[in-house]
């Protein structure tokens, strides 16, 4: 099994920018996908980028794409997500999850393992 640990969340200013980390361990080599997910109080889960395990392929959703980049350093088992130019309605708990098969990357069935989540608040 793997595990996932988010991190880099906290309070920033609309316009600002955060980078968020996810952390794998345990049988990382079964890592095909990983994903980044939000969810915001009383609103469903929603993917907003993944990456394949070699880094070659890339999905973004419509509502980050040119102001969030995903990127991984396989060496330490960890997958970033860079948002810039954040707004308002941003603000959410931002989880990552993995694939452990070769699907697509938007595929939002395909994801497990579950991290805690981070919070990430942004003021107007």
């Amino acid at each position: 099994q793997v595990q996932m640990v988010e991190s880099g969340g906290g309070l920033v200013q609309a316009g600002g920018s955060l980078r968020l980390s996810c952390a794998a361990s345990g049988r990382t080599s079964t890592i095909y996908g990983t994903g980044w997910f939000r969810q915001a109080p009383g609103k469903g889960r929603e993917l907003l980028a993944a990456i394949s395990r070699s880094g070659s392929s890339t999905y973004y959703a419509d509502s980050v794409k040119g102001r969030f980049t995903i990127s991984r350093d396989n060496a330490k088992n960890t997958v970033y997500l860079q948002m810039n130019s954040l707004k308002p309605e941003d603000t959410a708990v931002y989880s990552c999850a993995v694939q452990t098969r070769i699907v697509s990357l938007d595929y939002t069935g395909g994801y497990l393992n579950w991290g805690q989540g981070t919070q990430v608040t942004v003021s107007s």
